[in-house]
């Protein structure tokens, strides 16, 4: 080999190695410790006030939970689904699975103006935000806590189109489900924990009207009580809970899919005979590893793609891009 091929070579070869810890380095920048020097404050005020929402509401547990799941699915954990619309911002709250659905902007709003203050200034990412105020959530109603990844930085952008594509609604069929999840590099095990969300919290009748009176393997007295809810015509907004106690964390959820009562069709085809049968039976008859393998998908989930180092910026306002 030449003295020029060889250098060329070699500049080649440094190239493809910075690709590729450039394309999968993100998730590693991330660190439980990121806040003890810059805030150390930053956690429990995010505890504090999630804490005082829930004791109010007992529904806004499940609510800030999903605004997690619902940014890291469109554009990675990037706080994009907090954007509202403006002259650059096609907000994705405007997409059809958030639309008239997703909550808790509001309590996002005065986590971020405690923390602000506490730390003195706009330290924290609302990003980071959303998935500790997730976490946090989840143990005020009984459930499990774990150790969350931060240094997440926020989007400039929101994409409302990737949101109506990527986030599941709730007729997709098990194939569906599997190829959605896996497209976030999340496998079949995370599928039926991330689906165990659904212990906790309501949905509208618009999401389970056409399991009611189209599926066949759901329960039939289930269906009866169901229909009184959500009548074939009108009644969109009318609220079922997901599982028999919507607000406290626990393994009813796949119990109840054992029985052909899960409320939504997406729900449901976590159990129908398939590939995820077992893990539904699983987690149905061991709570213990429910609770502990759901805390390990959380976190593989909060690392989707997230921004860090240079990338993105710390918002001042969750609401809207820095100027």
């Amino acid at each position: 080999m030449g003295s020029k091929t060889g250098v060329l070579y070699v500049v080649a070869l440094v190239f493809t190695i910075i690709l590729a810890l450039e394309t999968t380095s993100s998730s590693a920048d991330l660190s439980p410790n990121y806040y003890d020097y810059s805030c150390p404050a930053a956690l429990p005020a995010i505890k504090k006030v999630v804490e005082a929402a829930v004791s109010k509401e007992r529904r806004m547990g499940a609510s800030l939970l999903r605004l997690h799941f619902h940014d890291c699915f469109v554009q990675g954990c990037d706080g994009s689904i907090l954007l509202d619309s403006s002259d650059t911002i096609d907000s994705e709250k405007l997409a059809i699975p958030n639309a008239n659905s997703i909550r808790g902007f509001e309590v996002i709003d005065d986590i971020k103006a405690e923390v602000d203050r506490v730390c003195g200034g706009s330290v924290v990412s609302c990003a980071d935000i959303l998935a500790v105020a997730a976490r946090d959530s989840v143990a005020a109603l009984a459930g499990p806590s774990w150790v969350v990844p931060l240094g997440r930085k926020d989007s400039t952008t929101a994409n409302r189109d990737l949101a109506n594509r990527d986030i599941p609604p709730p007729f997709l069929d098990l194939a569906a489900l599997i190829a959605n999840f896996k497209n976030q590099g999340l496998d079949e095990r995370d599928l039926v924990l991330l689906s165990g969300a659904h212990t906790l919290g309501f949905a509208q009748c618009t999401s389970f009207r056409a399991r009611v009176y189209n599926d066949t393997n759901i329960d039939p007295a289930f269906a009866e009580m169901l229909k009184g809810v959500c009548p074939t015509v009108g009644g969109d907004t009318n609220l079922s809970p997901l599982d028999p106690s919507p607000a406290e964390f626990d393994q009813r959820y796949f119990t109840e899919l054992t029985y052909y009562k899960g409320l939504l069709h997406s729900d449901q085809e976590l159990f129908k005979g398939g590939a995820t049968d077992e893990l539904v039976r699983h987690y149905s008859i061991n709570g213990e590893a429910f609770t502990s393998d759901f805390s390990r998908s959380m976190i593989k989930m909060g690392n989707i793609k997230p921004l860090t180092g240079y990338e993105g910026q710390v918002r001042i306002n969750c609401r809207k891009v820095n100027q």
